[in-house]
């Protein structure tokens, strides 16, 4: 498909999420980073791999899991654009 560009917005989620886990451990705060950015840039090949996202069901907002977190992606032409990282438990609807 193209090129996978992070959103400010889904930066600073990892980076919160990251900061989280290196209170317990650094070592798996790092891990996590990598392993994050590892399954988002998949995505460049395989864009349609992730399902919609069910509270927005639009074919162009889709999401993958990477263990408890979903990640969030909107597809743009040639661009896959990681829009937010959000624990699974949370309770997520679309900003309006």
């Amino acid at each position: 498909m193209g090129q996978v560009i992070w959103a400010p917005s889904a930066l600073k989620d990892v980076e919160s999420i990251a900061e989280y886990i290196s209170r317990d451990s650094p070592f798996q705060a790092a891990l996590f980073v990598t392993r994050v950015i590892e399954a988002a840039d998949r995505l460049a090949e395989f864009p349609l791999s992730g399902r919609m996202i069910p509270e927005i069901a639009h074919p162009s907002c889709r999401e993958i899991l990477y263990g408890a977190f979903r990640i969030m992606y909107k597809l743009e032409k040639d661009e896959v654009w990681i829009t937010s990282i959000v624990h699974g438990a949370r309770d997520w609807s679309p900003e309006r």
